[in-house]
């Protein structure tokens, strides 16, 4: 085969400076059939092998390895052979040549195989289809690099996006980034399809068939859309979420979000979102949040109220006034102590209840055997107790955090002393907290120290103060007393001094 810089000259010759072929061919020195190939071609021809290059080591051994690739289909996908299985088994059959040589030919024979995966273009109609699915990612929280997992819902007619991070994929959470979205959305799609998820799916039957969790047809019914299940291992069914993952992954959490809270974190995916609308996707005439007004008459509207997104768990108080929680221990309010209670667990905050109503709320807790207070549960506890407060394990954590203001005012209560009561006062000047804000009660108690009311009724009075700053003390009439009206008008009586002191 000839260079193109040789089939250059020929052609030049021949058609520029007009050669024979004969004379082409006896000065470059090639064949006239070479020369007459390269003036007819308009290309130069690609080069092939006409025999396939040798293999003497590998050559007896070509069958052996097609027969383990074949034992793979029968094999279970995680315990197959791999190229370097493969050249370890040979090797103990005696091939004595290289692993490169072995995984040259595998890639060989399973490109020969291979087809390339072709799919259908999709096209949907407005508000008809959304798709679901969870992602995984990295942010930092609070100072520590954290592991979050990320829903997405994504309508199939505009493509608008909607993105929320959770701890984990619980149900709580699967239910919740749904009820956000939809607000997100202003409307809910007619159909909505999804992986496989346990949340949703307690067995795959036959075909299309679905027995689905309990939970979730309450949750579809409460919100009347369609579900559909893509068939097992066909993620290209939803193609449009499973692009929305790597897209909002590589363009929203990079570079990693350095946020305090997992709140901070929704309201930075939120604002990327609500900013991916600018964007004309490829081949569209209009953008995402044009395409979403046009979609938004077409979805089903929100009802009145959302589902309450939790899951329901029976408890019993333990003897410290505590429920216990995936190993936490979260505080109940010691004089609602009830024996029987009830979680309603949210994706970042548990409420417990008796009957209908919630005794207390807290912060969701995802770490292990910790116990979360609020020191306002046992202040009615300590105010029969008083000689256990020093030791009170809510008290202390609280202790660590309060203003030093409070330590000044109990300082002074305990020099004063009174009765051994400098305690139970203290209590009390803690239990405004129960129904004014913290940063009022800690005003309330510097004005006090000020004054020298170093009692619970002197803070409570600074209180009332702070709370009616601008409230007139009403003058005091003496209009209907006209017999007390004149005292304090009349000049002094000098000489009743002058009896007190003959009677002395």
């Amino acid at each position: 085969m000839i260079s193109v810089e040789q089939r250059e000259k020929i052609r030049r010759a021949y058609f520029v400076e007009e050669k024979s072929i004969r004379q082409i061919a006896r000065e470059l020195k090639c064949s006239r059939p070479t020369v007459q190939k390269a003036i007819t071609s308009l290309e130069p021809a690609a080069y092939t092998l006409s025999v396939p290059r040798p293999a003497p080591v590998l050559g007896s051994y070509k069958e052996r390895i097609k027969e383990l690739l074949t034992e793979n289909g029968r094999l279970p996908r995680k315990q197959r052979y791999t190229g370097r299985k493969i050249y370890q088994t040979i090797q103990k059959e005696g091939y004595a040549g290289s692993e490169s040589t072995v995984r040259s030919y595998i890639a060989e024979l399973r490109q020969t195989k291979k087809r390339r995966k072709v799919y259908l273009p999709l096209e949907f109609d407005p508000g008809t289809d959304g798709q679901v699915d969870w992602g995984e990612g990295v942010a930092i929280i609070a100072g520590e690099r954290v592991k979050v997992q990320l829903f997405y819902m994504r309508l199939c007619y505009s493509r608008k996006l909607f993105m929320i991070a959770f701890p984990n994929q619980k149900q709580e959470a699967f239910f919740e980034g749904h009820v956000r979205a939809f607000h997100h959305f202003q409307g809910i799609p007619h159909r909505i399809s999804y992986d496989n998820l346990k949340v949703a799916v307690q067995r795959i039957l036959e075909g299309r068939n679905r027995q689905e969790q309990k939970t979730f047809i309450v949750f579809r019914s409460h919100y009347l859309f369609e579900s559909h299940f893509c068939t097992p291992g066909q993620g290209n069914e939803k193609g449009g979420v499973e692009e929305s993952v790597g897209f909002g992954r590589r363009n929203f959490m990079v570079p990693l979000p350095n946020v305090t809270s997992f709140e901070a974190l929704n309201a930075h995916l939120l604002a990327q979102c609500l900013a991916d609308d600018r964007r004309r996707v490829d081949r569209q005439p209009v953008t995402i949040g044009e395409a979403w007004e046009m979609e938004k008459p077409h979805l089903q509207p929100l009802p009145e109220r959302d589902f309450d997104c939790c899951v329901t768990r029976l408890a019993t108080l333990n003897p410290y006034s505590q429920v216990v929680l995936d190993t936490n221990r979260y505080s109940v309010p010691v004089d609602r102590a009830y024996r029987n209670l009830v979680l309603k667990v949210y994706p970042f905050r548990v409420d417990i209840l008796h009957q209908d109503e919630v005794l207390a709320s807290h912060r969701r807790c995802y770490d292990r055997e910790q116990d979360i207070f609020d020191p306002l549960h046992y202040l009615p506890l300590l105010e029969q107790r008083p000689g256990a407060f020093e030791h009170a394990k809510p008290i202390r954590r609280w202790r660590e955090e309060w203003p030093p203001v409070y330590e000044r005012f109990l300082r002074r209560l305990q020099e004063q002393d009174w009765n051994g009561q400098s305690i139970r006062e203290f209590v009390r000047v803690l239990k405004l907290h129960r129904d004014h804000p913290a940063a009022l009660v800690e005003h309330a108690v510097k004005q006090a120290l000020e004054y020298g009311c170093i009692r619970a009724d002197g803070v409570e009075l600074c209180l009332r103060q702070l709370l009616n700053p601008d409230t007139p003390v009403p003058a005091l009439s003496l209009a209907d007393l006209p017999t007390w009206a004149m005292v304090g008008e009349q000049p002094p009586d000098l000489t009743r001094y002058d009896q007190l002191l003959e009677r002395v």
